[in-house]
């Protein structure tokens, strides 16, 4: 294995209520509602999906995503705003967290 995340692991996430069928259950069936057409298509769920995956660093859900919304008729340029809109609301989170930074700089009478 030439990483730490093994693609091949992305096949096993079926497994993963293997220890707990029960929640396995929940889970599945509440992931699978998620994913359905409601107000939003499957489509725009699964562009959704992918933006969330870049901004979590899930490199297994970037996979999956990536994948979904291939087939579901996205193209690279879609694909591509994608990750720009999930790396502009990371960076805007890192910095307005910086307002906290200056509350406390301010509060020591810096």
């Amino acid at each position: 294995m030439d990483t730490y995340y093994d693609p091949a692991d992305l096949a096993k996430f079926h497994e993963i209520g293997e220890h707990a069928p029960e929640l396995g259950k929940k889970f599945f069936d509440w992931y699978g509602a998620v994913f359905e057409d409601g107000a939003l298509s499957a489509r725009e769920k699964a562009l959704i999906a992918l933006g969330v995956a870049h901004a979590v660093q899930c490199p297994y859900c970037i996979d999956a995503y990536t994948r979904d919304s291939l087939s579901k008729g996205c193209d690279q340029e879609q694909l591509t705003e994608v990750v720009h809109v999930a790396a502009a609301i990371k960076g805007g989170s890192a910095l307005v967290h910086g307002i906290q930074m200056r509350n406390v700089a301010d509060d020591v009478g810096m």
